[in-house]
């Protein structure tokens, strides 16, 4: 079972708000998947970080990439990629905070949810390191299981990941979940880029963004470099 310390909720809250703050618009539901992974030769993680939310509407809404959001909003993109690295930042001390309980196995992956007041996390074990799959093809798989965003919604390389994928076999990998509702007073749905807000966190260094045209890694992502 995860031992959930007072650290870990209170980083749970601060993640919470950072969410709230960096969306625009009123949304629905929010699907954000994040991986964190020691670098085996020196000290320091590396991994990659990307969110979609449903807006807030009577019809139907599609999925909102967080990468989309500067254009859509016509928000400054450098600045807002900043925001997200220190998201990141906060992710890697979530990692940090259950690594001090000395757990003897961490989490490589996990992917946070929040409909409603309801927020949910699930830790994934995967051993991301020798998956059968790259950062892009998890990508895909995983807008799949979260998002329905299914084959006939794809591009033609996407739809070929998924086939591979659904007819592959199936790795059992070990997974926990935590549950609970939000709490959080007065968040303001909107950018406000306040320095105070943030004057406590540092970005993230060596954090490139990646495009939609780089097969290689997952699209509109955040992906922390190695050296």
């Amino acid at each position: 079972m995860l031992n959930h310390t007072r650290k870990i909720k209170e980083i749970y809250e601060d993640i919470q708000r950072k969410l709230f703050y960096m969306i625009p618009e009123k949304w629905e539901d929010l699907y954000l998947y994040s991986s964190v992974l020691d670098k085996p030769d020196k000290d320091g993680k590396t991994g990659e970080l990307f969110f979609y939310y449903i807006p807030k509407g009577i019809l139907k809404k599609k999925p909102v990439n967080v990468y989309e959001i500067p254009a859509k909003f016509n928000l400054d993109e450098n600045q807002y990629v900043t925001l997200v690295s220190i998201l990141f930042n906060k992710i890697k001390e979530l990692r940090n905070e259950f690594k001090r309980s000395e757990r003897e196995e961490l989490w490589t992956n996990l992917t946070m949810t929040i409909h409603g007041i309801q927020f949910k996390v699930e830790y994934d074990y995967t051993d991301l390191a020798n998956s059968d799959f790259n950062s892009y093809e998890r990508h895909v798989i995983w807008r799949y299981e979260n998002l329905k965003i299914g084959p006939d919604q794809v591009s033609k390389e996407d739809k070929e990941i998924l086939k591979r994928y659904m007819i592959g076999p199936k790795t059992l990998t070990r997974k926990e979940h935590y549950e609970s509702g939000i709490y959080i007073q007065d968040i303001e749905n909107r950018i406000g880029y306040s320095k105070d807000e943030y004057e406590d966190m540092e970005p993230t260094q060596n954090v490139e963004y990646v495009s939609t045209k780089n097969k290689k890694t997952s699209k509109n992502q955040i992906l922390e470099k190695g050296d």
